[in-house]
C-alpha cells in the first residue's frame, strides 16, 4: 500500500507516519509538510529513520503533489490548527491551508482514484449551541446533563447529530466547509472516504500553545515550572475536555484504512470520550502528582474568546461501526508526556518552555 499523509512532519501526521511505517514496513509512507508550525522540524530525523519519505511542500500549492506518485489512500492531516486563527481580522492563511488545501488534497486524491480519510474537528460545532447546554458545576468540573434542550447530547458528551446552525470559530468553519465538500466528491465523483471529529488529540511530539495543543501545554508549564492561569468560567479551572491519546487515535486510522468500504461517506465523532476527560483543576492535580512540581495558577474569572464550558465526545456511533474505542486514560497520557519532556528537554525547553 502506498499513503500520502498530509500535514505530515506536524504532530498527528508524523505520528500517524512512524506508527504506519512500524507497523507496516513494505508500505510505502509519503509525508507532505510545509514545516511552519515551530517544532515540526523536530520530526525530520524522526520521519526519516522510521523510513518514511518526506516531502517539503505545501498544500496550498497544487503544483506540490506533482512530484508525489500515485497512492491509495491520502490522510489528510493538515491544518492551521488554531480556534483563534484569523479572527484578528488576517484569515487568509487559515481559509487557504483548510479548505482550499483541502480542495488540492481531494483533487489529488480523485486523480489517482485514492482512498481520502479526513481529520476534522469537535469544533464544528456551534459555540452558542455548547453554552447553552444543561450542565451540573460538580466538586471539580462541569458535566453534561441527559436532558438537553437540542439533539445529539447526553451525560455521555456529544454526538454527530449535534445542531451545526451558528458560529463556531472560522477554525471550525473551515473544517466544515471541507466537510461538505468531500462529501461532494464521495457523492458524485465516488471518492471513497471517511471524516473523523475528533476532540483534543494530545501526546509525546506536540508542541503546545495556549490555543492548540493545550494538554501538553499544561504539563510543559508544571514540568518546567512556569506559570499558568484558569482562564474563565469564574476562574475555577472547572471547564472539561476529553484528550485522545495519538495512539490510541491510530488505531482508528489503521482500521479505516484497511476497511475504507466499511465507513465509506461516514461522518464519525472519535475523541476521548468520558473515561479519558478532564477539567483544568483535575488534570492540575495529575500534573503535581506525575512531575512532583506545584506551580503559580492565576484566576482570571472573565471568559476568552471563542472558548466553550465543556467537550466530551460521545463515541458511540464509531465503536459500533468499527469497534473501535480509546484505551489510554489520562493518568497514563500525563506520564508518557513528561517522560518525553525529561528525554528531550534540551530540545524542547526552547519551544515549550
Amino acid at each position: 500500500m502506498k499513503i500520502l499523509i498530509t500535514g505530515g512532519a506536524g504532530f498527528v501526521g508524523s505520528s500517524l507516519a512512524i506508527a504506519l511505517k512500524t507497523n507496516y514496513p513494505d508500505y510505502q509512507v509519503y509525508a507532505l509538510d510545509n514545516l511552519k508550525r515551530r517544532g515540526s522540524e523536530l520530526n525530520l530525523s524522526r520521519l526519516k529513520k522510521a523510513g518514511v519519505e518526506f516531502v517539503h511542500g505545501d498544500i496550498r500549492n497544487k503544483e506540490d503533489f506533482d512530484s508525489i506518485p500515485a497512492v491509495d489512500t491520502v490522510i489528510e492531516a493538515s491544518a492551521e490548527p488554531s480556534v483563534l486563527a484569523g479572527l484578528d481580522g488576517t484569515p487568509d492563511y487559515l481559509i487557504n491551508t483548510n479548505l482550499v488545501g483541502t480542495v488540492n488534497c481531494l483533487n489529488y486524491a480523485f486523480k489517482h482514484k485514492a482512498g481520502f480519510i479526513f481529520l476534522s474537528t469537535s469544533r464544528v460545532y456551534p459555540i452558542k449551541t455548547i453554552e447553552t447546554l444543561n450542565f451540573v458545576e460538580e466538586e471539580t468540573r462541569f458535566a453534561l446533563s441527559d436532558e438537553q434542550p437540542v439533539a445529539g447530547v447526553s451525560s455521555k458528551g456529544i454526538a454527530e447529530d449535534f445542531p451545526l446552525n451558528g458560529a463556531r470559530s472560522l477554525y471550525g468553519t473551515t473544517k466544515l466547509a471541507s466537510e461538505l465538500i468531500i462529501q461532494e466528491y464521495n457523492e458524485f465523483y465516488n471518492l471513497k472516504t471517511v471524516i473523523n471529529r475528533c476532540g483534543v488529540i494530545t501526546g509525546p511530539w506536540q508542541m503546545g500553545k495556549v490555543d492548540q495543543g493545550v494538554m501538553v501545554l499544561w504539563i510543559a508549564k508544571h514540568y518546567f515550572e512556569q506559570q499558568l492561569g484558569y482562564f474563565g468560567y469564574g476562574g475555577t479551572g472547572k471547564q472539561i475536555r476529553d484528550m485522545l491519546h495519538v495512539a490510541d487515535l491510530y488505531n482508528l486510522i489503521d482500521w479505516q484504512l484497511h476497511n475504507l468500504d466499511k465507513v465509506n461517506g461516514e461522518i464519525l465523532n472519535a475523541g476521548g470520550g468520558l473515561q479519558s476527560s478532564a477539567s483544568l483543576q483535575e488534570l492540575t492535580k495529575i500534573c503535581q502528582e506525575v512531575t512532583g512540581k506545584t506551580i503559580p495558577i492565576k484566576v482570571v474569572p472573565e471568559n476568552r474568546t471563542a472558548d466553550i464550558r465543556l467537550y466530551v465526545t460521545d463515541n458511540t456511533r464509531v465503536t459500533e461501526l468499527t469497534g473501535w474505542e480509546p484505551k489510554i486514560g489520562i493518568r497514563q497520557i500525563v506520564e508518557e508526556i513528561t517522560a518525553w519532556l525529561a528525554e528531550h528537554e534540551e530540545d524542547l525547553a526552547p519551544i515549550l518552555k
